[in-house]
């Protein structure tokens, strides 16, 4: 039968380091109970993590997963009754987050005996957003796992975690991917040249971010980021209200990706203030309409909107009135890069 490479580890792009260490602990059968995956968001740790899973279920003497055997078709196809993963569930208007009553249920998975006797793995996936009493129904199971039963919790938050979850954990550590591997993977997905190379620079190291934004009109929106603070300064009052109200009507996760995209530019503004030329900006394609905003903008503004930015982005993860956070953004920010209108 066909071996699926999804599963191997040569799969994910980048991260040779941690991937020996992995392999290495695997071929020693070392391997720890819990691992804690920590890095920037989408840059590998969950395909990785999964491909870990398959290996401990597979049972392949040379600790890679074979990819054709009855336990790695079944984990591909997300039946594996060995394998358990817990993501955030979105409950009424609340953000997203990981709840008791999930850990208790995978905790007493964990307890139970594995068919194929090469025992369980738990994935946590997004563990930053388990809330504190899930986080405290976990711990005992770290502390005193029944059975043979390996933990992966993956996160991009690892200080969201409490110190106890943190310290019971092994961690492996993962670094942001090289626009080099960006431009590449985005190009084996037929993306122009062009394209590719000004996505590569905004994704900050993220091959997900890299994706979403290339298929999902990023760079479009990244633009209209762009827009917003070019109109700022002249931005009347009367229209503060209307778009504030547009924009309140959109999705918490595209209000917190357009955060995402002022932010950048701002910082990249910075950075043109310090070094005219600098080749360390997420907005390599836009420089000259970034430049042209310095004559508008001081040092101290920018800084100013940065803070107020990250505020309103943090907000969101509350269950606030989208318009009220948009207005009062809005109002401060206009105030604080001095509008003349």
């Amino acid at each position: 039968m066909e071996s699926d490479v999804s599963l191997r580890f040569e799969a994910v792009l980048g991260h040779a380091e941690q991937k020996a260490e992995l392999q290495m602990m695997l071929g020693e059968k070392r391997l720890p109970h819990a691992l804690l995956f920590t890095g920037p968001e989408g840059v590998g740790k969950r395909r990785l993590a999964y491909v870990l899973a398959a290996a401990l279920l597979c049972g392949a003497e040379d600790g890679r997963p074979c990819g054709a055997c009855s336990s790695c078709r079944a984990l591909h196809a997300g039946t594996n009754p060995d394998f358990c993963e817990a993501r955030p569930e979105q409950a009424g208007k609340s953000a997203a987050q990981i709840r008791i009553d999930q850990i208790r249920a995978i905790c007493a998975e964990a307890s139970r005996f594995s068919d194929a006797g090469r025992g369980r793995v738990i994935l946590i996936d997004d563990a930053d957003r388990m809330n504190e009493a899930a986080q405290n129904s976990l711990l005992k199971t770290l502390e005193e796992p029944a059975g043979q039963v390996t933990f992966i919790l993956v996160t991009s938050v690892r200080n969201a975690l409490l110190d106890t979850i943190r310290s019971r954990c092994i961690p492996i550590s993962f670094g942001a991917l090289s626009e080099t591997i960006l431009r590449e993977a985005l190009a084996a997905r037929n993306i122009p040249a062009a394209e590719a190379e000004a996505v590569a620079a905004l994704a900050d190291g993220s091959l997900g971010r890299a994706i979403r934004l290339a298929e999902g009109g990023g760079l479009a929106k990244r633009d209209a980021a762009l827009s917003f603070l070019e109109e700022l300064p002249v931005l009347a009052m009367e229209r503060i209200f209307p778009l504030a109200e547009a924009m309140g009507k959109g999705e918490r996760d595209a209000l917190s990706a357009w955060f995402s995209y002022v932010m950048m530019a701002l910082r990249d503004m910075l950075v043109l203030y310090e070094d005219g030329g600098s080749p360390l900006l997420y907005n390599k394609d836009v420089r000259e309409r970034l430049a042209a905003l310095l004559s508008i903008y001081s040092k101290a503004s920018l800084f100013d909107l940065l803070a107020l930015a990250c505020e309103a982005q943090k907000r969101l993860q509350a269950n606030v009135s989208l318009r009220l956070l948009m207005e009062g953004f809005l109002i401060r920010a206009r105030d604080r890069c001095g509008a003349s209108i």
